[in-house]
C-alpha cells in the first residue's frame, strides 16, 4: 500500500495528540511515562522526518480536506515542497530533542510531575507540524493557537517561580498580537479571493488566484509581515525571547529557539513568495533593513549577557535577522526579474534555517547538560568544566565552531551562500538599493565576526580555566540518552558542512516553483565543489577543506605526541605572583567590556563600584570592592515599559469603580440602559 508523505505527517500528528491524552492516564507512574512518552515523541518526528524528506525530493504537492472544522469550514491540508522543508526542520530537531529529553526530564522527578510537560510537548510538535501542512487561514490560525498555547504553558513549566510566569505573560501578550495582524492579512487576501460573499475565499488556493491590487497586497504583506515578525523576534518585535527562552526547561527552549521561530519564517514565505508572488522592490527593502537590524544588535545584545540561556536566545535574534537578510534579497531580486540571483539568496536563507535549527539545538541541550550537572545558569560561576563534562565540552564546542560561522561546520556554508549574493549582486535600478545591498554586506561581515568573538566567550568562560563558583560543585556528565541527542545533531551539523552540493541539489526545487529558477549546486568539477552562480566566479570544496583539516590536525597530533617528551607541562606563568586564584581569571563580565565601551550607546548601562571594607583605610589600600553592571534593553525600557506602566496606571484608576457596594453598580447599569435607549 502506498501512503503519501501528507498522510504520514498526519499519522505523526495523531500520534502526538494520542500521546499528549494518554499523559493524564499515566501520573503515578511518572519514569514509565517519561520513557514511553519520549519513545512515541521519537517515533513519530522520525515519521514526519521521512515525509518532509520524500515531499522535497519528489517536488509534487499532496493535498486532502479533513472534515473536522465548523460546517462548510473543513481543514484543508497541502504538502509541497515549502511546507515539506520546514516539516523537515521541524521533525529532524524534535527527534534530536526526543532522544535527549528523557534523561533532562528525569532532573523535575522528585520535585513536580512532569504530565504537563509531556502534554504540552507532545501538542507543542503537533502545533507546528499542524501550522506547516495547513492550507487555509482557518486551519493555520487554530494550529498557530494550539502551537502558542502549548509552548505557554511549556514556559510556565515552573511556575512557582514570579519571573517565569511575568515571561510567559510577556510572550502569550505579544505572541497574540502578533496572531491578530496575521488574521488581519488572512481577511484582507480572502477579501477579494472570495468578495466575501462565502467561505471559499479562507482557502490558500484561492487567495492565491485572487487579483488583489498592488495597494491592498502592500496592506496584506504587513500585516503578515509584522504578525510573524512578532514570532520570529524580530526587532524591535524581540522583547519576549530573552525572556521565555531561558526559562523554559532547555529541551523545550532548544525547540522554541531551533524551529519555533522557524514556523514565522515559513508563514513570511507562504505569503510573500507563494501567495501574494513579490510585487515592490520596497518589500524586500524592509525585510532586509529590518534583518540586519535584528542580526547587529541581536549579537550586541548576546555578547553582554551572564546567562548562558539568556545569551542563546540573543543569539537566536541575530540568525533570525541573517535569514531575513538572505529572505529580504531574494525578494528584492523577484521584483526586478533577477531570477537566478532570487533562488541563491533563497538558498541561502534556507540553509541557514537548516543549519541554525541543527546548531542551536545543540547548543541549548549542551546548555541544558550544563544547567543539570551544575544548576548554574551564569556563567560567572562556572569554569574548568571540560575536566567533568568530558562528552558534553566537544559537542558544545562543535555547536560553537557552527554557529560562528567556521569550516568545515554547517554555519560557514549558508553564510558564505549568503556573501555571494551580495558579492555578485549587480547595480540595480534605485540608489537607495545599491548603497543598501553593500552596507549590508559590510554589517553581515561585522555580525559574523561579533558572533565568533561571542561563543569564545562562551566556550572559554563555561568549559576553560578552573571553577568559578563559590564551592566546588559535584558535577557530573550527562547521562547517555542526552549524549546521543547531542551526538546526532553534532552530526548533523558537520555532514550539512561537509556535503553542502546533496543538501542544495535537494532544495533546489524549492525556488524552482516560487521564483522559477534554481541554483546549480554541482559544478563542472562534481559533487566535490558547489558553484552558486559560475565556476570562474566562486566556488567552495567542502569536502576538501574537510580532508585539509584533518590532515592538519593529525599531523600536528603525531607532531606533538609521538614522542613523550614532546610536550611539558608546567604550571601558569602567573607574571611573578604566586598567588592567583581562580576569581583572577576573565569572566563574561570583564570579556565583553571592550566592546561594551565601544557599543554601549546602544545600550543602558549602570555601572557601580563600592568598597567592602575597613572605611577608614583608603580607598586605594581596600581589602575588596564590589562591582555592579547593570545592562538594559532600551527598546524595551523606551518603547514598551512606557505602555505598561499607562496601561497599569489605566487599570487602576478604572478599579475605583468597584466600591463593593451593590447600589453602585444598579446605578452602573440604569445609567447605562438610559444612554443605551436615548441612542437606539
Amino acid at each position: 500500500m502506498n501512503v503519501t508523505p501528507l498522510e504520514l505527517v498526519s499519522l505523526s500528528v495523531f500520534v502526538f495528540i494520542c500521546m499528549a491524552a494518554i499523559a493524564p492516564l499515566l501520573a503515578s507512574r511518572q519514569k514509565f511515562l517519561i520513557s514511553i512518552a519520549f519513545l512515541c515523541s521519537s517515533f513519530s518526528s522520525a515519521i514526519a522526518l521521512l515525509a518532509g524528506i520524500l515531499s522535497v525530493k519528489s517536488g509534487v504537492a499532496g493535498m486532502m480536506a479533513l472534515p473536522i472544522g465548523l460546517p462548510e469550514l473543513p481543514f484543508y491540508l497541502r504538502l509541497d515542497p515549502l511546507s515539506g522543508f520546514f516539516v523537515t526542520v521541524v521533525s529532524a530537531l524534535g527527534l534530536f530533542v526526543s532522544i535527549y529529553s528523557p534523561g533532562y526530564v528525569k532532573g523535575f522527578l522528585g520535585h513536580r510531575s512532569i504530565v504537563s510537560l509531556v502534554v504540552f510537548y507532545c501538542l507543542f510538535m503537533a502545533g507546528m507540524l499542524m501550522v506547516l501542512v495547513a492550507d487555509d487561514a482557518y486551519s493555520f490560525m487554530v494550529s498557530w493557537e494550539l502551537m502558542a498555547a502549548s509552548s505557554f504553558f511549556l514556559v510556565t513549566f515552573e511556575d512557582e517561580h514570579g519571573q517565569n510566569r511575568r515571561a510567559a505573560f510577556i510572550y502569550l501578550l505579544i505572541a497574540h498580537i502578533g496572531a491578530v495582524l496575521i488574521l488581519l492579512s488572512f481577511g484582507v487576501m480572502a477579501g477579494f479571493a472570495s468578495g466575501f460573499e462565502s467561505f471559499n475565499g479562507y482557502t490558500f488556493s484561492s487567495m492565491r488566484s485572487s487579483g488583489i491590487s498592488p495597494l491592498w497586497a502592500s496592506v496584506a504583506f504587513l500585516l503578515a509581515f509584522f504578525g510573524f515578525a512578532a514570532k520570529a523576534g524580530v526587532i524591535p518585535l524581540h522583547v519576549w525571547l530573552p525572556e521565555a527562552h531561558p526559562v523554559a526547561p532547555s529541551n523545550v527552549s532548544a525547540l522554541m529557539s531551533g524551529v519555533m521561530l522557524k514556523t514565522a519564517i515559513y508563514g513570511i514565505m507562504r505569503v510573500t513568495f507563494d501567495i501574494l508572488h513579490v510585487s515592490s522592490w520596497w518589500w524586500g527593502g524592509l525585510v532586509l533593513i529590518l534583518g540586519l537590524i535584528s542580526a547587529a544588535m541581536g549579537i550586541l545584545f548576546a555578547l553582554m549577557q551572564v546567562d548562558i540561556k539568556r545569551l542563546l536566545a540573543y543569539s537566536s535574534v541575530e540568525n533570525i535577522g541573517i535569514i531575513l537578510i538572505c529572505l529580504g534579497l531574494s525578494m528584492i531580486f523577484t521584483s526586478f526579474n533577477m531570477s537566478a540571483l532570487a533562488a541563491l539568496a533563497m538558498i541561502a536563507g534556507l540553509y541557514h534555517v537548516l543549519n541554525h535549527a541543527m546548531f542551536k539545538g545543540l547548543l541549548f541541550m549542551g546548555a541544558g547538560s550544563i544547567l543539570h550537572a551544575t544548576h548554574e545558569r551564569n556563567m560567572e560561576s562556572m569554569g574548568g568544566l571540560i575536566h567533568k563534562m568530558p562528552w558534553t565540552a566537544p559537542l558544545f564546542l562543535i555547536g560553537c565552531l557552527s554557529i560562528s560561522a567556521l569550516p568545515p561546520f554547517n554555519g560557514f556554508v549558508s553564510e558564505w551562500l549568503a556573501f555571494q549574493t551580495f558579492l555578485l549582486s549587480p547595480t540595480l535600478p534605485s540608489a537607495l538599493l545599491n548603497v543598501l545591498i553593500p552596507l549590508g554586506a559590510a554589517i553581515l561581515a561585522l555580525t559574523a565576526a561579533l558572533s565568533a568573538r561571542c561563543f569564545v566567550k562562551v566556550y572559554g568562560v563555561t568549559f576553560l580555566g578552573n571553577w568559578r563558583g563559590a564551592h566546588n560543585k559535584q558535577v557530573h556528565e550527562a547521562d547517555w540518552t542526552m549524549r546521543i541527542g547531542m551526538i546526532l545533531a553534532a552530526a548533523a551539523c558537520l555532514g550539512l558542512g561537509v556535503l553542502p552540493s546533496y543538501v542544495i541539489g535537494w532544495m533546489d526545487v524549492i525556488p524552482e516553483g516560487l521564483v522559477n529558477a534554481a541554483v546549480q549546486a554541482e559544478s563542472p568539477y562534481g559533487w566535490l565543489w558547489i558553484t552558486p552562480v559560475a565556476a570562474e566566479r566562486a566556488s567552495y570544496s567542502a569536502p576538501l577543506v574537510f580532508l585539509g583539516i584533518l590532515s592538519v590536525v593529525g599531523a600536528a597530533y603525531v607532531l606533538f605526541h609521538a614522542r613523550k617528551t614532546a610536550i611539558r607541562r608546567g604550571p601558569v606563568w602567573d607574571c611573578g605572583f604566586e598567588k592567583i586564584t581562580n576569581r583572577m581569571q576573565y569572566n563574561s563580565t570583564s570579556f565583553a567590556m571592550p566592546l561594551r565601551r565601544v557599543f554601549g550607546f546602544l545600550f543602558s548601562i549602570k555601572e557601580t563600584v563600592r568598597a567592602n571594607g575597613n572605611p577608614n583605610v583608603s580607598m586605594m589600600f581596600q581589602d575588596r570592592y564590589i562591582y555592579h553592571l547593570k545592562l538594559r534593553d532600551r527598546i524595551w525600557y523606551n518603547c514598551y515599559k512606557p505602555v505598561s506602566e499607562l496601561s497599569f496606571w489605566f487599570s487602576r484608576k478604572v478599579g475605583k469603580l468597584q466600591h463593593g457596594r451593590i447600589q453602585i453598580y444598579l446605578l452602573y447599569s440604569f445609567v447605562t440602559l438610559i444612554v443605551l435607549l436615548m441612542f437606539s
